[in-house]
């Protein structure tokens, strides 16, 4: 069972796919792990990524998707695994629909967790940080016992620059020119499934277990 997630930032396609992966025993797979492990055990695409990511520069669509596919090596891929944050564009789609061509596999699903863009600037302006011990809350949903103060240590939280409103438009503005073409990619290949992310956690993954079965 090989998946792809798809769903604006913040439209909590992260927290399903952990929630995929624990369910059905696949990895969690995203390229900022995948980065960081081959960087820490200094593998030559490792170093090759690092040498890019220290330029302050985007690692190459050719170099991400050899990382990627050799993730899927792994012995804990070989069942399957949830892809979270890749692909992000439609090249990036095409070029790992074509590697996975070549070892005879290929996406089975791509679900989109669908959240209106009001909603998501409502959810991620809400969420507060702790500065100290990095403890999240959110005013609406897991609201700190003491308003403005972290549960743990007792520090002042912050709204994050990433979760400001005027942030969180820009990150949909590009999100919508670059991500949701993949939306009608995978809907043409007939593996799309949709599932409504305004709902609750685990109603959401209610709909997801329903796609994907028991």
């Amino acid at each position: 069972m090989r998946i792809v997630m798809l769903g604006a930032p913040g439209a909590g396609k992260g927290t399903q796919a952990k929630k995929i992966a624990k369910k059905y025993k696949i990895p969690h797979i995203s390229t900022g792990d995948i980065f960081r492990a081959n960087i820490k055990n200094e593998t030559e695409l490792g170093k090759k990524a690092k040498s890019y990511m220290d330029q302050g520069m985007l690692v190459p669509d050719e170099l991400t998707i050899s990382l990627v596919i050799d993730r899927f090596q792994e012995p804990d891929a070989q069942n399957g695994y949830v892809l979270d944050g890749f692909p992000r564009t439609i090249p990036q789609a095409e070029r790992l629909d074509a590697a996975l061509k070549k070892s005879g596999s290929q996406i089975d699903f791509a679900i989109n967790v669908d959240v209106p863009d009001e909603n998501i600037i409502q959810r991620m302006s809400g969420r507060r940080a702790c500065v100290k011990c990095g403890a999240t809350y959110h005013l609406q949903y897991a609201a700190p016992k003491k308003d403005g103060i972290c549960d743990s240590c007792g520090e002042s939280l912050i709204l994050r620059d990433d979760d400001k409103p005027e942030t969180v438009e820009k990150r949909l503005k590009v999100y919508h020119e670059q991500t949701q073409p993949l939306i009608d990619y995978y809907a043409q290949k007939n593996v799309l499934k949709e599932v409504d992310g305004t709902q609750g956690l685990e109603d959401v993954f209610r709909q997801i277990q329903a796609i994907l079965g028991e």
